[in-house]
């Protein structure tokens, strides 16, 4: 028979067997979750979202679809598959779980992979063997785990996490509000995504397969192979106050791109090399936190560009499909003038907008200082902001909370925090505190107006301590 047809047919009944794993819903649950989360933040911070629900659950879909094809054809191509059984995939989903209590950044297979693999070499070291009953069954999973193959894999996944963090992190970047230092309200962007990675991998065949007409990188004893289809979740999660989205997408990108090959790399080299099986697993860690940390040093000590500094109204945002758009604005551009009027704050923005509600012309300076003049017709039923986002002032309810610690801590109030400082919380508590004052000066008000309404049971009668009964003279 066809040895191409061989493999769509495997391929077919792969694909089907894809949608009786918990893990393939777990995996949209959990895209649908955090889509739902980063529209919910937008709500909280600015009353509007720039992307649904729904817009970012098919975007990311369809992205990780497309990145999931490509990588099963790679990794045919590598015959880069071998020991994926389903106590395996098992493993790797529990090993995330535990992790994610930790951290929430920790949702990763190079995390799972690199966790794995160090049990696995701890267990062999250090001789531990199970008694009896399911910690021996553990064990024996465990040290069956082909780790190498994972980590090739962890390496692939991230090189394609960087290509769709370069593709679309800058155009589904959300604007947050965050508190600065000195607890100033600054701008911030977050490129954030996950998305589900539907694979085809190659796997010895328990029965009939098809060959293979090249050496494979993983079990080169295999004569007989199969095709497992299953999911895996890939995320990226960072902020940025010092560089605009295009330019913080492409340096993550670039850096998620060169820390996948190299453990790629090392994981291809652990089949030739034992020893650097180990090195692999602790680089999975290493370099991924050094990527981290390589990120959060190029913003240290740089001036924060969404921040509003006087010299007018800073834009952080725009929201898509709105006059905005129209008119070219773009994230980091100032309006100096708006009809004629200076403006230095939101306030007098709006004002300066009213001043001709079917018209507005406006005086920008662009991201490298340059001015511009552009101008449009307004109509009935636009935003009345344009669609602009502009950055924080002080007068700011929500900030976005620091980055999560665990997912407990992602899922209160969408990641926001409210600011009990601010001058709009200031007014609502001295405003609530007069309410309550009111409520109470009413409330005495109508007691007393209730007991002089009664009548005195004791009229007429004479008061306490005298006698009703006249005494007799002399």
């Amino acid at each position: 028979m066809d040895p191409l047809l061989d493999i769509l047919r495997e391929a077919g009944q792969a694909v089907i067997g894809l949608f009786s794993l918990p893990y393939f819903y777990i995996a949209i649950a959990l895209v649908i979750w955090h889509a739902k989360q980063g529209a919910a933040l937008q709500r909280k911070l600015f009353h509007v979202r720039l992307y649904g629900t729904l817009y970012l659950t098919i975007t990311r879909i369809a992205a990780g679809i497309g990145v999931g094809f490509l990588l099963s054809l790679a990794g045919m191509g590598f015959g880069a598959g071998v020991g994926l059984t389903k106590e395996t995939l098992l493993f790797i989903w529990v090993a995330m779980a535990a992790l994610a209590l930790f951290r929430l950044r920790y949702v990763c297979l190079a995390y799972a992979a690199g966790a794995l693999g160090l049990l696995q070499a701890l267990s062999d070291w250090t001789g531990i063997k199970g008694s009896s009953g399911a910690f021996e069954e553990t064990l024996k999973t465990l040290s069956a785990i082909d780790v190498p193959s994972l980590l090739f894999l962890a390496g692939l996944l991230h090189v394609a996490e960087g290509i769709l963090v370069r593709l679309q992190g800058a155009k589904l970047a959300i604007p947050l509000f965050l508190q600065g230092k000195r607890g100033k309200p600054m701008g911030a962007y977050s490129l954030t995504g996950v998305w589900p990675i539907p694979l085809l991998w190659l796997i010895p065949a328990s029965g009939e397969g098809f060959t293979l007409p090249w050496t494979p990188l993983f079990g080169g004893d295999v004569s007989l192979w199969s095709l497992l289809a299953f999911p895996v979740l890939i995320g990226f999660s960072d902020r940025t106050t010092a560089f605009w989205p295009q330019e913080k997408a492409k340096s993550s990108g670039n850096s998620l791109i060169l820390y996948g090959i190299i453990v790629a790399a090392l994981a291809a080299g652990a089949e030739y090399v034992d020893w650097l099986g180990v090195v692999a697993a602790v680089a999975a860690f290493a370099l991924h936190e050094g990527v981290l940390l390589f990120s959060r040093s190029r913003e240290a000590g740089r001036d924060p560009i969404y921040s509003q500094d006087g010299t007018g109204v800073k834009v952080l945002a725009v929201l898509p499909n709105t006059p905005a758009v129209e008119m070219g604005f773009e994230a980091g551009e100032v309006i100096r003038k708006a009809n004629g009027a200076v403006v230095r704050n939101k306030e007098q923005l709006h004002a300066a907008l009213q001043r001709q509600s079917a018209f507005c012309k406006l005086e920008v300076a662009n991201r490298n200082g340059e001015l511009r003049f552009v101008q449009r017709a307004r109509y009935e039923g636009e935003h009345y902001q344009l669609g602009l986002i502009l950055a924080p002032d002080e007068d700011v309810e929500f900030v976005a909370a620091p980055r999560s610690a665990s997912i407990w801590q992602g899922l209160r109030a969408a990641g926001a925090r409210r600011l009990n400082n601010s001058p709009t919380m200031l007014a609502k508590r001295e405003a609530k505190r007069a309410e309550a004052e009111q409520a109470a000066a009413e409330q005495a008000a109508m007691l007393a107006a209730e007991a002089a309404a009664e009548p005195d049971e004791n009229a007429g009668l004479p008061p306490r301590g005298s006698s009703a009964i006249p005494r007799k003279k002399g």
